[in-house]
């Protein structure tokens, strides 16, 4: 298999070769950025450590798009969504809300969690869980509103 590292040396080559500019704009921004954490940290990055890498541009990319929406600059929003489309396909898939639903529901019984004081025990093991594949603001508010209750 693959790893994610050398899919997106293999990506931005085939944006070259196609003279996709955009796209070939979006994959080296996320190059740079893993080579500036690689000589940074002097460490060789795993697929887990280019996931958050790439989490975190497209966190970024939604905020500068919401910015640019609210400031009257459509243009630049959308070339903010066009990156995050592309930077998205290097993250695993998204789990749906009732698969989110089912696991911390899953969680909660496996941990005898019964109040807001277990919050941190089990936000740790979902963390671990779905690490990539949900939004843990998301995954937070339904463990809280579940132990609410």
């Amino acid at each position: 298999m693959i790893g994610l590292k050398a899919r997106i040396q293999r990506d931005m080559v085939s944006a070259l070769k196609a003279k996709e500019s955009e796209r070939l704009s979006a994959i080296r921004l996320l190059m740079a950025a893993m080579k500036q954490r690689e000589v940074d940290e002097r460490i060789e990055l795993d697929d887990q450590a280019v996931q958050a890498i790439v989490e975190k541009l497209v966190k970024q990319r939604k905020d500068a798009a919401a910015l640019y929406d609210s400031g009257g600059r459509p243009e630049l929003a959308t070339k903010e969504r066009f990156e995050i489309a592309v930077l998205e396909a290097y993250l695993p898939t998204k789990l749906s809300e009732s698969e989110i639903d089912d696991l911390v529901g899953a969680t909660l019984l496996e941990c005898k969690a019964s109040s807001p004081a277990h919050m941190g025990k089990v936000m740790t093991i979902l963390k671990e869980q779905l690490a990539g594949r949900a939004d843990m603001a998301v995954v937070s508010a339904k463990v809280r509103s579940r132990l609410a209750t």
